[in-house]
């Protein structure tokens, strides 16, 4: 790997986050215009989030499964809301076996028709509810222009798929979900995104209601970074999901889905990253310590692999994740900017001093130079790792909500709304205005709304738009 440095994020965040994919070892190009490949380091944070997701999944009594890559085009046509929206994204086989198929089948968008067709068989009465299904999968949406992670033609990810009895069930699914996005992305991720309801132009195409939670990257662009849907009864009446309920009347599910992609990959590098390369939070990064020894011949290498190799297992023995970087013919200095780049955590040193002093050298990838490095005695080498990464899980998570924070101001008319959008933030402004209403902000300023936050902060007022009283506080940012 080069030591040649990237892009400056402020000089162009785009080319900055493309170099960062590929020299960080997250990702390769693909044959397939669209598609990345993800090399073993990306996909190892995938399985970071994969994992945290899955043990909350569980917890909350939802199983795993596995549905159909292809899905015949008449079950994406049952219902018309869907079929409208992911209409342009759609890539579809015609020919199959030398032959043209009877029907065409669709390569999985999302997979709300072909198991809303399973669900129908499954369900027979309020006995077999709620029904509590996820998979992880991936998905195809003919995306024409992509980036690495963010937005590409195939991904991967887990949807969830519920039906429940009453509308009420469904709605208190739908938030649990979120409130699960949000606990991952904060806890795990580091990532302090602001949950909210999606406006009615940005809402799933068939959807009764959909909730989100929008993180803010270090472009301060929005990234909408996980999803959760009330479909209502609209899936259920086109592929008759129906139950018997207790008073012997049939009756139809109400039912939701829940999404969250590789795409919060790339909102790990965009959130935590700087100019010197990834940032990776402890709880998701492949490696939570690189050991680098450090020596200049035979015999002090011998005593510095001793060494070494006794801090690796009683580390590993704790259950800290640790690579120990061996390579011959890399000076250390390469090896320090190495994994400067990808971004792991607590860097250790051990030289021929350390190993005849008892002592370890700890540098902190948040904290580079001089201020981030300490050095602890071998004897409490667990402990002082342990502290470390903790502290790091938390300063990352406090230094992106600082930023963000920094960054949405308050707003009580339109000009002042165009002004900050103008200049890259966030505006939290009053809004009752109309589809036509929305539009025309982004038509004029490139923003969209990115949620009706729960947490309405500023009160009620004068709508920016019409000037109409109203409680409702609206989110807009450009986004990816």
């Amino acid at each position: 790997m080069s030591e040649q440095a990237v892009t400056a994020q402020s000089e162009d965040f785009s080319r900055w986050y493309n170099e960062i994919v590929y020299r960080a070892d997250l990702a390769a190009p693909s044959p397939v215009r669209g598609c990345v490949i993800i090399k073993p380091y990306g996909y190892e944070i995938w399985e970071g989030i994969k994992a945290g997701l899955d043990r909350r999944f569980k917890a909350t009594g939802h199983q795993n499964a596995y549905f159909p890559l292809f899905i015949p085009e008449s079950y994406i046509r049952r219902e018309a809301q869907h079929v409208e929206g992911f209409s342009p994204e759609l890539a579809v086989v015609t020919h199959a076996g030398g032959k043209e198929l009877e029907e065409p089948l669709v390569v999985r968008p999302t997979s709300e028709t072909v198991i809303g067709e399973a669900f129908s068989d499954w369900i027979q009465s309020y006995r077999d509810l709620p029904l509590l299904i996820n998979q992880w999968a991936n998905v195809v949406r003919w995306e024409l222009r992509t980036r690495p992670f963010l937005r590409t033609a195939e991904f991967l990810w887990q949807e969830g798929h519920t039906a429940h009895a009453t509308h009420d069930e469904a709605e208190e699914e739908t938030l649990q979900m979120l409130d699960i996005y949000a606990d991952f992305a904060i806890n795990d991720a580091a990532i302090p995104v602001i949950k909210g309801e999606k406006s009615r132009m940005e809402r799933f195409a068939g959807a009764l209601r959909t909730y989100t939670i929008e993180a803010m990257m270090r472009d301060r662009r929005a990234l909408q970074s996980g999803t959760s849907h009330n479909l209502g009864q609209n899936f259920a009446k086109a592929f008759d999901i129906r139950y018997l309920a207790e008073n012997n009347n049939q009756e139809y599910c109400w039912t939701t889905s829940w999404g969250l992609s590789t795409r919060m990959v790339g909102a790990v590098v965009m959130t935590h990253g700087d100019d010197k390369g990834l940032r990776l939070p402890p709880k998701l990064a492949p490696y939570q310590v690189v050991i680098v020894p450090i020596y200049k011949n035979d015999s002090q290498r011998s005593a510095v692999m001793d060494t070494v190799e006794r801090l690796r297992k009683a580390l590993v023995d704790a259950g800290i994740r640790v690579h120990v970087d061996n390579r011959e013919g890399q000076s250390p200095g390469f090896k320090f900017n190495d994994w400067e780049m990808r971004g792991v955590p607590v860097r250790m040193e051990i030289g021929p001093k350390d190993v005849q002093n008892n002592n370890a050298v700890l540098a902190r990838r948040d904290v580079l130079g001089r201020q981030g490095k300490q050095f602890i005695s071998q004897d409490g080498i667990i402990e002082a790792a342990q502290s470390l990464l903790a502290d790091i899980q938390a300063s990352l998570l406090e230094d992106a909500r600082a930023f963000r924070d920094a960054h949405i101001t308050d707003v009580s008319a339109y000009d002042e709304l165009r002004a900050v959008i103008e200049e890259g933030d966030w505006a939290r402004a009053r809004w009752d205005g109309s589809d036509a209403d929305e539009l025309a902000v982004k038509d004029d300023t490139g923003a969209t709304i990115r949620c009706f936050p729960f947490d309405q902060r500023i009160g009620p007022g004068e709508c920016v738009m019409t000037g109409r009283q109203t409680e409702r506080v609206a989110l807009f940012a450009k986004a990816y």
